[in-house]
């Protein structure tokens, strides 16, 4: 009964999902428009990565690392590119999106630990 709660009440990561989308379907859509494999390739790894970071915090709220390291990187990547090209779309919009889900990451890691 009790592990019946727990499941319930277990918090999905909804914004890490979405962010694991927006980048993977950024990727296929590179593919789709300039045939670019590269995008297409960067696009499903860090969906991927990201997508997993957010079922690990969807376990474990706790368990940031792998979103951590894949919105960091993206942050960085992206951002470079968007400071060198001024194009919003991609770079910008990766970019940014990838600055928030780390400022929603660090939040988490600032929260106090609840009481059981």
């Amino acid at each position: 009964m009790f592990k019946c709660v727990e499941v319930l009440m277990m918090s999905v990561d909804w914004a890490g999902y979405g962010y694991a989308g927006l980048v993977a379907s950024g990727g296929v859509i590179g593919y789709v428009k300039a045939g670019s494999v590269p995008s297409l390739a960067a696009g499903l790894l860090f969906g991927g990565l990201a997508g997993f970071g957010a079922y690990q915090t969807s376990q474990d709220p706790k368990n940031i690392w792998v979103s951590l390291a894949a919105s960091g990187t993206l942050a960085a990547i992206m951002g470079k590119r968007f400071y060198n090209s001024r194009k919003i779309i991609p770079a910008g919009l990766i970019a940014g999106a990838s600055v928030l889900m780390l400022a929603k990451l660090g939040a988490r890691m600032l929260q106090k630990p609840q009481q059981s």
